[in-house]
């Protein structure tokens, strides 16, 4: 069996299995040596250094908890629990060492429910605004949201269109909450 056979054959079996909701955005390198098969890595999407620079500029850095409009403490970029899941209480402080750990424990948890809930195909960009938005509303709201619903039937344009709903906190609509989801979903629409 060739590798170009042997690597059809895998990404169709993926795509099949119980494996297709966890890697359907995921690069597959299969190494082999001549007919013999020596290793299958698979690599899902993680977000990019513009990703997080962008997420970290919506969030802003806070060294001290804040109170986030929502009766949510908040720490760091964005971060409402440690990783330890103990809740950011008033008065918390963190150093910038320890705000950047936070921060990518929290990403991690975002990439992961992204990469977990998208059964269709997403480019870097796309992958990155949708956690950009997770990582404001929540792993929850995300998981329910009729943007999903649309994106996981490959409707890109409605997806899209979804994003400009995510625009209230508490009832209101937050201008700083219009301004994001702008961005978010102008690099969702952006082609690479």
């Amino acid at each position: 069996m060739t590798s170009s056979i042997l690597i059809q054959q895998l990404k169709k079996w993926l795509l099949q299995s119980e494996q297709a909701t966890t890697q359907s955005n995921a690069d597959i390198a299969i190494a082999v040596d001549g007919e013999s098969q020596i290793a299958v890595v698979i690599d899902t999407l993680q977000v990019s250094p513009q990703g997080r620079e962008l997420i970290c500029s919506f969030e802003g850095l806070a060294l001290t908890a804040y109170d986030d409009g929502t009766g949510c403490w908040t720490i760091g970029y964005g971060t409402t629990r440690y990783p330890d899941q103990t809740p950011v209480k008033a008065f918390d402080t963190c150093s910038l060492q320890q705000a950047n750990s936070y921060m990518q424990h929290d990403l991690q948890k975002f990439e992961n429910a992204v990469t977990q809930s998208v059964k269709v195909l997403l480019n870097q960009n796309q992958f990155d605004a949708l956690v950009s938005l997770s990582y404001n509303i929540g792993i929850n709201a995300f998981k329910n949201s009729t943007l999903l619903r649309y994106l996981n039937v490959a409707d890109y344009q409605k997806a899209a269109q979804q994003f400009d709903v995510w625009v209230y906190a508490n009832g209101k609509r937050m201008q700083g909450l219009i301004n994001r989801r702008a961005v978010e979903r102008a690099l969702f629409e952006k082609r690479i």
